[in-house]
């Protein structure tokens, strides 16, 4: 009866901290998802950034949350986001290789997210030097990231809050702002920097150079996936596929008019990676008469708010299917333990603890080219995330393929051939965008290219290997 009764109490104690509506669900994973990080970027490709985006968006970003989201409504795979889905499908071995490469790509993507970060803040307090000085930018990433991790004590149901604030603040508002800035900017007659035709639009060569351009473009669109662990504790869980599908929209409208915005507005010469979002709105907002040395620096702490929301989500969001893999015994015992509140805070200090040597790796190898580091991070984040999803997709195509019958309460399409047709065409593109993510990112220094490389590499290699070795390991700890 004692037993029973902590069930009960426990049950009660996880509805009320971690119960989720479906905009907070939309809030959380928008702010995976819906980024700044890469619009200066995709602004720097020119005009065949839109079709880079449609491509990403359309043949890509919406099957992969289709699939995510029939996969997260069959009947006992509520839990544990795609480790539960690729265990399903492929066994158990594969199933936590999956939830590893997930958890730890984030190591290296929070970097980014830092590094821009602390550009908006340069920019804000006119000190350059925060983004030029390892040792300073270092310090800076150390606050940033723990009190990021400090903060999940207080539990997914208001870390969900913050991020919906965060989210509005820091990302939607600056971003809607950008929109709204850059049609005055039209409309008032000033000179575009981008011409939108045929000929601009679609690259006519494929090259080293066309196929590198098109990397940053799949990260954009992902984890859309990622609050999957959460679907447990949304109100209806029926609406999961409908956030995920208004996710795909939202991502591709803001990604597309964003990057346009900057593209448009600024010579491709004077767009840097970690600042070019802020120094944009700078330059914009005083060509059409506004004070843009004062707004800008007002934006740059509201972008820098809205990556440390984004930042917090993806603390949160992994961990949560790396807590169900703990449990089962395919991490030691020592991490299958949560907070009153529910919160796996031992393996999210963990994973800030890999990320704090990430920094520390690509902080002082690039020295004080920010723009290099930016670049390393970026790439190696987008190759580790893509070797999640080739995973994912061939699960997905098994899972369609032999286990038709179970039950779920949604369908991408109820014709399992088409759905295996989308599937190979998305892991296509998720293949060829994985071995371009090795080729250096045009304006690399030439004393820097095997750097970037062989740093890619063995980033990958790592990964690849670190999830076999603690699978070894496996029966002994989910024995304990």
């Amino acid at each position: 009866m004692n037993n029973e009764k902590k069930e009960d109490w426990a049950l009660e104690q996880d509805l009320k901290y971690n119960r989720l509506t479906a905009f907070k669900l939309f809030a959380m994973t928008s702010s995976m998802v819906i980024s700044v990080d890469e619009l200066a970027p995709f602004g720097k490709t020119g005009a065949t950034a839109l079709f880079y985006l449609l491509i990403a968006g359309i043949a890509w970003f919406i099957p992969i949350t289709q699939m995510a989201g029939e996969m997260a409504s069959i009947d006992g795979w509520e839990k544990g986001g795609i480790f539960t889905w690729v265990k399903g499908s492929l066994g158990d071995k594969t199933g936590w290789t999956a939830m590893f490469y997930q958890w730890i790509h984030i190591t290296v993507g929070m970097d980014t997210m830092m590094y821009v970060i602390i550009g908006a803040l340069s920019i804000t307090f006119g000190t350059p030097w925060f983004n030029t000085t390892p040792i300073v930018r270092f310090i800076l990433m150390m606050v940033i990231l723990w009190g990021a991790t400090a903060i999940q004590v207080i539990g997914v149901r208001k870390i969900g809050r913050i991020a919906e604030w965060l989210f509005i603040l820091g990302i939607a508002t600056p971003v809607i702002l950008l929109i709204i800035s850059f049609f005055v900017y039209v409309i008032q007659g000033h000179p575009l920097h981008m011409t939108i035709n045929w000929n601009t639009v679609i690259p006519h060569k494929l090259n080293g150079n066309t196929l590198v351009a098109f990397v940053p473009f799949m990260l954009a669109f992902c984890g859309g996936e990622a609050s999957a662990p959460h679907v447990k504790n949304l109100d209806h869980i029926k609406s999961y596929s409908k956030v995920m599908l208004g996710l795909a929209v939202t991502a591709i409208c803001f990604d597309l008019l964003g990057s346009m915005a900057i593209g448009m507005t600024v010579p491709k010469d004077q767009i840097e990676n970690s600042t070019g979002f802020v120094y944009t709105y700078g330059k914009l907002l005083t060509s059409i008469g506004l004070p843009g040395d004062l707004l800008q620096k007002i934006v740059g702490i509201m972008l820098a708010c809205g990556i440390i929301g984004e930042l917090g989500n993806w603390i949160a969001g992994p961990n949560q299917g790396m807590y169900e893999a703990a449990k089962e015994g395919y991490m030691p015992k020592f991490f299958a333990k949560t907070t009153k509140h529910g919160v796996p805070l031992r393996i999210m200090v963990l994973q800030s603890s890999i990320v704090t040597i990430s920094a520390l790796l690509i902080t002082f190898t690039s020295g004080a080219d920010a723009d290099f580091a930016f670049n390393v991070s970026l790439a190696a984040t987008t190759a580790q995330y893509l070797m999640v999803y080739m995973i994912m997709l061939i699960a997905y195509m098994v899972l369609k393929r032999k286990h038709e019958d179970y039950h779920r309460m949604y369908y991408m399409s109820k014709n399992p051939n088409l759905s295996i047709a989308i599937a190979v065409l998305a892991l296509i593109i998720t293949v060829i965008a994985f071995f371009v993510t090795f080729v250096p990112a045009q304006g690399t220094p030439s004393n820097l290219r095997h750097v970037y490389v062989w740093t890619l590499i063995g980033m990958c290699a790592i990964v690849s290997i670190l999830p076999l070795i603690l699978y070894r390991w496996h029966e002994k700890w989910q024995s304990q």
